[in-house]
């Protein structure tokens, strides 16, 4: 991916899965766009094929070259927005919300709106400054396809406490995964660098270490699922997309998982869940514990993969 002088985000790819409609091949491989979004730049002129514009259904040919310009986003008011919030737990100083998949975090290009962010300042009046307009009060994110347990800061003080907790590696973070085949050993530590993958640069890989971030993430195994394994994944670090990449690159894909996974009968997204965040209250320091059970999505996904 390039971004140019006027801001926007541009990817050039060659077709390698003839067949394929063009909005669907689009957004499997730019992650931040949902198929309406990638509909929508490919009406307005934005995705054009051997550099001519094309309709959504177009079916794609091997060696096809595609353009796709994501237009910056700009900065504005971020608007309230009346989309529901289960909330965990709240405080003075912070929100802890139970996330559903399908919801993005923060406004960005391709959805400026109908975010979590949107939704919490439904709730609140305002969210501190982070120096980025489209995340106030974000301190971490989940994918946009990723369930599960979500912090949120109400103030400045509270922002700088938990982002300090994130930067040191002191915030536990627990996710539930589903993968394709039977991990063994039934404990262990995958430890390699994750940077943007050198032949599609729209996504990410375990690269070489002076190209990459250091990147280590835990696992053990809860139990084998016909033929895939149910996993408690413990991340250390926080890069993007860290626990798919290194299970893609030890040989165990996260089931349901159209970038870096394998695709699955039983889940239209991919089987990853934030079930439990740990950390220290900012306003008494006091260590705290809050989980998020296996939506119901994913529960019938796992009954029906034995």
């Amino acid at each position: 991916m390039a971004e140019n002088r006027s801001g926007y985000n541009i990817y050039n790819l060659v077709v390698d899965e003839p067949g394929t409609r063009l909005d669907k091949y689009v957004t499997e491989r730019c992650p931040e766009l949902t198929r309406t979004q990638t509909q929508k730049l490919i009406r307005e002129g934005y995705i054009t094929v051997n550099g001519g514009v094309a309709r959504a259904g177009l079916k794609l040919d091997t060696g096809d070259r595609l353009t796709v310009k994501i237009p910056p986003a700009t900065p504005e008011i971020l608007q309230p927005e009346q989309i529901p919030l289960n909330i965990i737990y709240e405080d003075d100083d912070l929100l802890v919300i139970d996330k559903p998949a399908g919801l993005a975090v923060h406004p960005a290009p391709g959805h400026p709106a109908h975010t979590l962010v949107n939704a919490v300042l439904s709730h609140l009046s305002s969210l501190p400054d982070t120096g980025d307009w489209q995340r106030p009060g974000i301190v971490h994110r989940l994918d946009k396809d990723t369930s599960g347990v979500m912090l949120i800061a109400k103030n400045s003080d509270a922002y700088q406490n938990l982002t300090d907790q994130f930067r040191s590696r002191s915030v536990v973070k627990r996710y539930q995964v589903l993968v394709k085949g039977h991990l063994s050993p039934l404990d262990g530590v995958i430890e390699a660098p994750v940077g943007r993958d050198p032949r599609h640069r729209q996504r990410m890989a375990v690269v070489e270490e002076s190209k990459g971030r250091e990147a280590k993430t835990g696992y053990h195994v809860i139990e084998y699922v016909g033929d895939y394994t149910l996993l408690e994944v413990k991340p250390e670090t926080g890069r993007t997309h860290q626990i798919r990449v290194h299970l893609k690159a030890i040989g165990y894909p996260v089931a349901g998982d159209r970038v870096y996974g394998v695709k699955s009968p039983h889940l239209q997204r991919q089987f990853v869940h934030a079930s439990l965040l740990g950390f220290k209250l900012p306003s008494t320091g006091d260590y705290v514990e809050f989980t998020s059970p296996l939506p119901p999505d994913l529960e019938t996904a796992l009954r029906n993969s034995a």
